[in-house]
């Protein structure tokens, strides 16, 4: 099984987390999606996801005390299918879902996407409810001794025809609703605090049954799956059956995060491919935190530093999710989001490779051979300004200048050594001319 088509390139889109957590509503969603629409979808910005717990009664009301109420009401259909909350995404109330929402999206020449939790709701399952097209109920398909660690909604499902069923009815209704992409949480490692230990992959049937059921939903979906590390001897399996797959926990705007991609990206660097992408979570730019409850903030990243973040997925080939609030998105930051020139990099056709990495200091390079470019890029890791330079004389045969991506500034070459003064977490990338 291959569901490559489905992404040729890497998606990029926005994603309601990194601003209202578990909160977002329909008017916010559709708020961000019309500024995606008049501001970012020229440059390949296309995907509105919708986060965590949209089906939660009362999701955020006691964020004193939790991000996920413990054993909150949900949002259910009468086969353990979970709702929108109709407080929350009025359009979806007398059964319509997120058809409504879907609709407005893909009018703006967008696509829609969800957040989904591994499993079934436990709600199902204690209730004892039906599981469409069978004669089973949840409760014969849940597994109670396979929980989130971090969420209390859902149980395992077991690997027999009749979970099957239920994943393969939950992507039916899915696909009527309109729905573009899929991302699902506790599954891409399940145990989540480590890298490589068998115990994050133990719900590999989760994932393939997933797969399976959006085959037989008979429409595309992107198919994402959280929360990272993800497990490197598993890439193979990663690839055949999901688009993209997390290769860290959650990232936000900490240089300490930032730093510690570089040695994920090395890992990772020879498993991006059309359809395949490991991916390096959310890009926490602008606007972020407001419904954590603790108030809006700006992004705690140095301008350098979100310079450097963006080359890095970029060049690296990962997808790009945008957590900022679109509605307050400042000029710098967008200028940011449509640098073409360093979007050109996003692409299974540009090959990344890194050349060296220590504490100070990452280089690397990238060649897109289908449109004859090459790139260059030097990293500072460092906490002081340095001057970087990058050996380029088989890299570049005969090149006599780069031009950097991010001011257009020429730079000669050398001996084929190109030196460069670097901000400090900075970045310069270039193209050869």
């Amino acid at each position: 099984m291959n569901k490559n088509t489905f992404a040729p390139t890497p998606p990029m889109g926005w994603n309601s987390y990194d601003y209202y957590d578990t909160t977002v509503n329909e008017e916010q969603v559709k708020a961000n999606a019309r500024v995606m629409a008049e501001n970012l979808k020229p440059f390949g910005w296309e995907y509105v996801v919708v986060d965590s717990q949209w089906y939660a009664h009362g999701a955020g009301s006691q964020r004193d005390k939790f991000q996920y109420i413990p054993f909150a009401p949900v949002e259910m259909d009468e086969y353990s299918r979970l709702l929108p909350d109709p407080a929350r995404f009025p359009s979806s109330a007398g059964g319509q879902g997120f058809g409504p929402l879907a609709d407005y999206v893909h009018n703006l020449g967008l696509k829609f996407g969800i957040h989904m939790m591994r499993g079934i709701p436990r709600q199902a399952a204690h209730n004892h409810t039906k599981i469409l097209h069978t004669d089973t109920a949840a409760d014969m398909v849940a597994e109670p001794d396979s929980v989130c660690r971090w969420n209390p909604d859902m149980y395992g499902v077991r690997d027999c025809p009749e979970g099957q069923a239920y994943y393969d009815s939950l992507l039916e209704l899915y696909a009527s609703w309109g729905v573009d992409f899929i991302k699902c949480d506790d599954m891409c490692n399940t145990y989540n605090l480590v890298d490589h230990d068998e115990r994050g992959y133990a719900r590999k049937h989760e994932i393939e049954m997933l797969a399976r059921a959006i085959q037989r939903a008979g429409r595309p979906m992107v198919l994402s799956l959280s929360p990272g590390p993800a497990i490197i001897q598993k890439s193979w399996h990663y690839k055949k059956y999901a688009n993209m797959w997390r290769i860290t926990d959650d990232f936000w705007d900490d240089w300490r995060l930032l730093k510690a991609m570089f040695p994920r990206c090395e890992i990772w660097q020879d498993h991006v491919a059309p359809g395949c992408y490991p991916d390096c979570d959310m890009l926490p730019l602008g606007k972020i935190g407001g419904g954590f409850g603790q108030g809006e903030r700006d992004t705690r990243l140095t301008r350098d530093e979100q310079r450097t973040m963006m080359t890095l997925w970029c060049l690296f080939g990962s997808p790009l999710m945008l957590g900022a609030e679109l509605t307050k998105l400042d000029d710098w930051t967008l200028s940011l989001l449509t640098n073409r020139e360093v979007l050109s990099m996003l692409t299974p056709e540009c090959r990344p490779q890194q050349l060296e990495r220590d504490d100070r200091h990452a280089l690397w390079m990238a060649e897109n051979q289908r449109e004859k470019k090459r790139y260059a890029a030097l990293f500072n890791l460092a906490d002081q300004p340095a001057a970087l330079s990058i050996d380029l004389t088989e890299l570049w045969p005969g090149c006599a200048r780069g031009r950097e991506l991010w001011t257009g500034e020429r730079i000669a070459v050398k001996d084929g050594i190109l030196t460069v003064q670097v901000p400090v977490h900075g970045c310069r990338v270039f193209q050869a001319e």
